[in-house]
């Protein structure tokens, strides 16, 4: 009777000892959810763009650079660097050791990019570059914490290692970071979950010598992701990673740094109102409306 008696006990003590194991990993998990409730922006025809830069242009270093949709700028098409396009002739001051595949259209002000390529660097482009810029201001301003308020900072700036309900995020120091480990962001099972991050001052991805990644769980779409930046962003200096997103910078927008030939992917778009896009052996995925 003594030995089934402590037997239960036994079973009992192992019971509750799992219990609190799970009550334990419950208490440091990051999952967060947010505060806010997050709303789409209007994106205009930049719906169709990897990369704007605003008046100061595009700049790609590297021969594996693929923009999947168009890129633009309203300043001239010299300030268009490494890029050809699918127009016949429509070449931007490539080089041999930088060369990049623009698989929609360029979208600049005068002159033509050659004299083979009439039919860019026209008027009638820098027409739909002015209205890129214009949305893309409207954009960012719908995405700023007056348009949208109620941000949480669920690690004092420091998004890394963090798992992610759609909402909306305001870095409380002004500036984000994706380092030291990845970011998951999770649908919950809601394909039409939005993530809204906005930064008054930068937003940085990766470690100076290790990529980070932005990881879309159950049902996340990038196409739902959006990055309000009030300063510059900066992508993986040290190239690879994958970054996930609308990114909308008040200044400038860079992949990678020159040299590297490691691919630096982004599924969303590079939107710079200020300044320039500088890309390094970049991959960009315009996602689907």
């Amino acid at each position: 009777m003594r030995q089934v008696t402590v037997g239960k006990m036994w079973l009992l003590a192992l019971l509750m000892a799992g219990f609190v194991a799970g009550c334990g990993s419950t208490q440091t998990s990051t999952s967060t959810t947010a505060a806010g409730s997050a709303v789409s922006p209007p994106l205009g025809v930049t719906v169709t763009f990897g990369s704007f830069g605003g008046g100061s242009g595009t700049t790609n270093q590297g021969i594996n650079t693929v923009v999947n949709g168009d890129i633009g700028t309203t300043a001239a098409s010299t300030l268009v660097t490494g890029f050809h396009d699918t127009g016949t002739g429509c070449t931007y001051t490539e080089t041999g050791s930088n060369v990049g595949v623009v698989k929609g259209k360029i979208y600049t002000a005068a002159p033509p990019p050659t004299v083979g390529c009439p039919t860019e660097g026209t008027a009638a482009t820098a027409a739909t570059a002015t209205q890129a810029s214009v949305d893309a201001i409207a954009a960012w301003n719908s995405l700023s914490p007056a348009s949208q308020p109620g941000g949480s900072d669920p690690g004092a700036g420091q998004l890394g290692a963090h798992v992610l309900a759609p909402g909306i995020y305001k870095a409380a120091g002004g500036s984000f970071l994706i380092t030291g480990t990845d970011l998951t962001l999770d649908a919950q099972g809601n394909a039409n979950a939005l993530w809204v991050f906005q930064a008054a001052g930068t937003l940085t991805v990766g470690d100076a010598g290790a990529p980070r990644s932005v990881i879309l769980v159950n049902g996340a779409q990038a196409k739902n992701v959006f990055w309000y930046v009030g300063s510059a962003a900066t992508i993986n200096g040290a190239g690879g990673g994958t970054m996930v997103g609308t990114i909308i910078a008040k200044s400038g927008v860079t992949f990678s740094t020159s040299g590297v030939t490691a691919i630096t992917t982004l599924n969303g778009r590079a939107l710079a109102l200020n300044a320039s896009v500088t890309m390094v052996n970049t991959v960009i995925n315009v996602p689907a409306p």
